[in-house]
């Protein structure tokens, strides 16, 4: 079955917007693994307007799952902190400074030398990589150049497009998952995924190693708990 990893990224948010430790971040984390989540994602960002640096420290102490720290690989700040914590997979995403979220893959033809640099960085302590990538042929095949152990398909197109043909929204993320399989890669996909779109896409490429979700569940569990959300999103990839 894919695994879901679950993004605690806006656990952190409101918590900043107070002040002080409610909610918890860390009994996030927790949570998420109890509730039958695969593994935990978080996403610093350089001015920790959400996840902070120590809590990504706070969360390795605790976990028992797979932790998965993202973000932009050309920060050095970045590259200290996943050496540091040392998470199962650290997912290199081209974020600009003060971007909202994560809106693209990497160009990994332009920026494949970068990444054939900084992807051994990390493998070389026993990390796994994986790299955001868009659903387009070229960018699977020259990721598969750069040394990275998986890519992570960039989903916001398949979601934005799913309710006006879902089959026509899948089709680039079903051609660009089967030339990663061909090419050795393992898959993780991401960003927009929910309780409407994500069986279908699951269904489509079941070989996919993991999906990563935050926003989307946390605001469900607004409405139907965190436990009730987080099974329900394990539902949908059965």
């Amino acid at each position: 079955m894919i695994r879901l990893s679950v993004n605690i990224n806006k656990f952190a948010t409101l918590r900043n917007s107070r002040g002080g430790n409610n909610p918890d971040v860390v009994k996030a984390a927790i949570d998420a693994q109890r509730f039958g989540a695969d593994g935990v994602t978080v996403h610093p960002r350089p001015d920790e307007r959400h996840i902070r640096y120590q809590d990504v420290f706070d969360i390795k102490k605790i976990i028992k799952t797979e932790f998965n720290i993202e973000g932009n690989c050309e920060e050095q700040k970045f590259i200290d902190l996943v050496l540091a914590a040392k998470p199962d997979q650290v997912t290199l995403v081209p974020d600009a400074l003060n971007q909202i979220t994560s809106n693209h893959g990497w160009d990994t033809i332009r920026y494949s030398e970068y990444l054939r640099n900084i992807i051994p960085v990390f493998k070389k302590v026993g990390i796994r990589v994986s790299i955001f990538v868009d659903p387009v042929i070229a960018m699977v095949e020259a990721a598969a150049g750069t040394g990275t152990d998986r890519i992570e398909l960039y989903t916001e197109e398949y979601a934005r497009k799913y309710h006006e043909n879902k089959e026509e929204a899948v089709w680039p993320y079903l051609k660009a998952a089967t030339r990663a399989k061909e090419l050795g890669l393992g898959i993780n996909a991401g960003h927009d995924l929910d309780l409407n779109n994500l069986n279908y896409f699951a269904s489509q490429i079941p070989w996919i190693d993991e999906v990563s979700i935050g926003h989307a569940l946390i605001s469900d569990a607004l409405y139907l708990g965190y436990e009730n959300a987080v099974q329900l999103y394990k539902r949908q990839l059965q």
